[in-house]
């Protein structure tokens, strides 16, 4: 622990945010001088749990186990993923397990849950690699509403002309952060840019995923600009998702690469759970202003080789690089939530020995209604409230999470459900533009 703490201080470093993710994706944090940081690793910070029933809208309302001005956690930070903010200088960051105050586990903590559906994928002789695309639009942080920071075509060099300067600064403060930056270009949204990450164990992974939105904010806001990961801005145009890669790995390698039987059962499982993941990866309302059909936003529960329209996309590769792209996510979603209840679906799918059904080629939105019905294909929940039915009715996912984390899952997102009902898309897309 000196050692860490030495090089945040060798850094420049006088202060260090503890990150959790709630149950509505918001990233909440504590913040500690960097002198206290050999105590809240040893007693943990405190934090209430109240955050578990909390909306994105800050609203709370408490479910059947959590929630209410009751009781106290500790957070405590991973000092093993804690690094010097490049964009906030002064600042370092860790990411936090959840801890009661006796320090046991907090049955409710999403990362710890992660965690958890990694060891149960061990058990069963699985290793995976996971990866989000990270998808978001960029506006002046000066506009009372919002006004696009660029203009052009997508995928343009005359959008790149205009941010060139914007993503060498922000690759670098990733790369000083030790996150290897794979791609990134100008996409397809107004305003909207794209960034990808290697791919890393699980809780690694979504941990990254914390860390890159956060220094994709930051850097914005040094820049002039407001960077926002929310669904949408333009309800009538593409929206911004946060798709989620995978790779499914046993001592042969990695079963996607020719979609062996471990493999092929594991997709099967989360295409057989997708209804329930949408709670899960998009289950706020605004998450279907961009679930729209014919927008390669993924909104068919069904799978394709390359084939976009499809919730789950395969892409081949050589043995190293095959995986698998679910689609239908973005970046409403608790991460480590996300990478967990993927693992659980996909760990269900080989303990019941499930197959793949035929792939899907094309738009699935172009065929007959039944036509659709006599391929399987189906779409996935069109509104929050059908996709937290969804959960609610998932035995696998109520499993994998137990009674409280499920339940508060569920309340969180039919709440939000309930307090958007009345809004028009428009004054729904404004709503949400600042929460992600």
């Amino acid at each position: 622990m000196t050692t860490e703490v030495d090089e945040l201080r060798a850094a420049g470093v006088t202060m260090l945010e503890l990150s959790f993710v709630d149950n509505a994706g918001i990233t909440r944090v504590k913040t500690v001088p960097l002198d206290r940081v050999e105590d809240a690793v040893a007693h943990g910070v405190g934090v209430s749990p109240c955050f578990e029933a909390f909306g994105s809208d800050d609203v709370m309302v408490a479910g059947e186990y959590l929630g209410g001005p009751d009781g106290d956690l500790r957070l405590v930070p991973d000092l093993t993923r804690a690094v010097a903010l490049s964009a906030m200088p002064g600042w370092a960051w860790a990411p936090a397990n959840k801890l009661t105050k006796t320090l046991e586990p907090f049955v409710a903590c999403q990362r710890a849950f992660a965690d958890r559906q990694v060891a149960a994928a061990a058990r069963q002789g699985l290793t995976l690699l996971m990866a989000f695309e990270h998808e978001w639009i960029v506006g002046s942080a000066a506009a009372a509403g919002f006004e696009p920071a660029f203009d052009g075509p997508a995928y343009g060099q005359i959008r790149l002309e205009q941010v060139a300067g914007y993503a060498a600064a922000l690759v670098a403060d990733l790369s000083r952060q030790g996150l290897a930056v794979q791609q990134f270009h100008p996409e397809y949204a107004t305003g909207q840019l794209e960034l990808s990450v290697a791919p890393r164990d699980p809780v690694a992974a979504a941990d990254d995923a914390v860390l890159v939105r956060h220094t994709v904010r930051s850097r914005s806001l040094a820049h002039g600009w407001r960077a926002t990961f929310a669904p949408t801005v333009d309800p009538a145009g593409a929206g911004s998702g946060g798709h989620l890669h995978l790779s499914v790995h046993d001592a042969d390698g990695n079963t996607l690469a020719d979609l062996r039987p471990p493999g092929s059962a594991f997709l099967a499982g989360v295409l057989r759970e997708l209804p329930a993941l949408v709670a899960i990866g998009a289950g706020h309302p605004a998450s279907f202003l961009r679930l729209q059909p014919s927008r390669w936003a993924g909104v068919w529960q069904c799978w394709g080789h390359e084939t976009r329209e499809t919730a789950l996309r395969m892409i081949a590769g050589t043995e190293e690089s095959a995986n698998a792209e679910l689609k239908c996510f973005d970046a409403t979603a608790n991460p480590y939530l996300l990478v967990g209840c993927v693992i659980a679906a996909g760990l269900a799918g080989v303990a019941d020995e499930l197959r793949l059904p035929d792939p899907v080629a094309g738009d699935p939105a172009l065929l007959a209604d039944d036509a659709r019905d006599a391929a399987g294909v189906h779409r996935l929940p069109t509104t929050a409230a059908a996709a937290a039915d969804a959960l609610a009715s998932s035995a696998v996912l109520a499993a994998a999470l137990g009674p409280e984390q499920h339940d508060a899952i569920v309340t969180v997102r039919r709440a939000e459900a309930k307090r958007c009902a009345e809004l028009d898309t428009a004054a729904l897309a404004d709503a949400v533009r600042r929460r992600w």
